[in-house]
């Protein structure tokens, strides 16, 4: 009786999950759009955090967001307000967004406005600054802040106009055919990039800005592979949110990390968060640069493979190895290894090298458990100061303890409404 009230639970949040239809829309100003923004308001990404257990990467976008929006005008000005208790730090998640690595969003930055037309609700992320030093990474010198500034005054205001021109893009048939073309839509991002530019650049040249400045914004998004990792990561949160609270259901909806703790949400317990210590990265570390200064796992574009797509894809995307390590083989390995604790397979999201199978998806509290095999991940490394930036990139693999804290929880939850014996 309680397996099969579990299993009907499962079977409904994959029905959400698989007609879910991500669309962006538009870009707005973050305090404009995103539910209960204000001023002094900076989200995060991951679980809950207060100021005093921030990793250094989170701490120094922080510092940099602070800067940016004007609130304080140096490193030590920031600290100190950081402190004060003026500002509220809140998750990402809990207003319908998701920020990479620190995933700090301020109230003036620019955000893709993207919509699951499905289910009519949104999620919102910034706009890809490019690798290195970046705030996301935690980074904030000044040409953080002059870039930052750059994407708000210019980069936004051109796509902004160029989306009114063009309309809604369908996102999920855009991630559907970089899947096909050797991305993994979490840290391989050629194909998503190029696609997107093809999209927008008749409209980019339709508006009314000078040639310089639209060769600017051509130049940039062209110069960044990843910049459609921002976009990819909205469509997932949104195809996710309507997973959220399907009573019995023992799947995953969402994953993330604060650079001090990693957290997951289950869908039949709600809002509540399972967090343990995050785990350092094994990776490629660039020159100079080796473990000893990489930062524990950060970042909320753990959505990817939360929705099956990123480290659960990487067989669609073997040459993904040479930026995190591996081999191909081990690419196919990781996928195939995510049907086992997956309860379906994508409709839409297919993977070629495994005769277009589709896309394990799904996360099973239940499975993780039983088998030990916890989900794959792949993802950049920020160093564990703050304002130096990333130093590489890897795999990792959430705690088994959020998971099995969740089992626990859902049994408990069962024994309290009598269900056991059933």
């Amino acid at each position: 009786m309680v397996q099969e009230r579990i299993k009907e639970a499962n079977k409904e949040v994959v029905k959400k999950i698989l007609s879910a239809q991500p669309t962006l829309l538009a870009i707005g100003k973050a305090e404009e759009v995103i539910p209960k923004m204000g001023k002094k308001t900076i989200l995060h990404a991951g679980p809950p955090i207060k100021w005093e257990n921030m990793s250094g990467p989170l701490r120094g976008a922080v510092i940099g967001g602070l800067i940016y929006e004007g609130l304080a005008s140096n490193e030590k000005e920031a600290i100190n307000l950081a402190k004060s208790g003026e500002i509220k730090f809140d998750p990402c998640h809990h207003h319908s967004t998701v920020g990479p690595m620190a995933g700090v969003v301020t109230a003036s930055m620019p955000v893709w406005i993207v919509k699951n037309t499905t289910f009519d609700n949104y999620a919102y992320c910034t706009l890809n600054e490019g690798l290195g030093k970046v705030l996301r990474y935690g980074a904030f010198s000044e040409e953080v802040i002059e870039r930052l500034n750059w994407m708000e005054n210019t980069l936004a205001p051109v796509l902004k106009d160029a989306l009114k021109l063009s309309g809604p893009i369908d996102l999920k048939t855009m991630i559907t055919q970089i899947l096909q073309m050797g991305d993994e839509g979490h840290n391989r991002n050629k194909a998503g990039t190029s696609l997107l530019i093809r999209e927008l650049a008749p409209y980019i040249t339709m508006t009314e800005y000078s040639k310089d400045i639209k060769s600017e914004v051509f130049k940039f998004i062209n110069s960044n592979d990843h910049f459609f990792l921002n976009l990819s990561m909205p469509a997932c949160k949104c195809t996710l949110d309507p997973a959220a609270g399907i009573k019995y259901s023992t799947l995953v909806y969402t994953m993330a990390r604060n650079g001090t703790e990693f957290g997951i949400r289950v869908s039949g317990l709600g809002d509540r968060w399972f967090t343990a210590p995050a785990e350092v990265i094994d990776g490629l570390y660039f020159p100079g640069y080796t473990m000893e200064d990489a930062n524990p796992d950060i970042g909320d574009s753990v959505i990817a493979e939360t929705t099956g797509i990123g480290g659960f894809a990487m067989a669609a995307a073997p040459a993904i190895v040479q930026f995190v390590g591996g081999t191909p083989k081990d690419a196919l390995n990781y996928s195939t290894s995510m049907y086992e604790i997956t309860e379906a397979e994508n409709n839409t999201y297919k993977i070629p090298t495994l005769n277009f199978r589709g896309n394990p998806t799904g996360i099973d509290i239940q499975k993780v458990v039983e088998t030990g095999i916890l989900p794959i991940i792949n993802t950049g490394i920020a160093h564990k100061d703050p304002g130096i930036g990333q130093v590489g990139a890897g795999l990792v693999r959430p705690p088994m303890k959020c998971f099995e804290d969740a089992l626990e929880a859902f049994v408990n939850m069962l024994e309290k409404e009598g269900l056991l014996d059933q």
